[in-house]
């Protein structure tokens, strides 16, 4: 399986990209690793990108690893669109007082408008 995974220095996903690599090692995906750059971006990009990298290079030595700008929610749709990823991978959503989940608005665009598989890990 094609999978593409969108983390930005935004978000708490580390987790879930240990997790998304730890499972396409096992079952064998092509897993590519977004890195959304937004102007809302907390820290230095740069640095971001290689915690990135240096997170999973022993697990997964070989994946390709972009740098994406633009609107991350927007050109995550539409590198998954133009490259034929069968799936869609972000984390993050936490649940609210009321016991709902709670998305942000990256997650929620890419669920809105991918004609792909969206899967969201929290």
């Amino acid at each position: 399986m094609k999978v593409l995974f969108g983390i930005s220095t935004g978000s708490d996903s580390l987790e879930a990209l240990h997790r998304t690599v730890e499972r396409a090692r096992d079952v064998g995906d092509e897993l590519t690793v977004a890195v959304l750059e937004h102007p809302d971006d907390e820290g230095p990009i740069d640095e971001f990108e290689q915690s990135v990298r240096d997170a999973i290079a022993e697990e997964l030595p070989a994946i390709d690893l972009r740098r994406v700008e633009g609107h991350p929610g927007s050109r995550l749709v539409e590198l998954a669109e133009s490259e034929n990823f069968d799936r869609i991978v972000l984390g993050g959503g936490e649940q609210s007082p009321m016991g709902k989940i709670r998305i942000g608005s990256i997650a929620e665009f890419v669920l809105l408008n991918s004609h792909v598989s969206v899967t969201l890990l929290r």
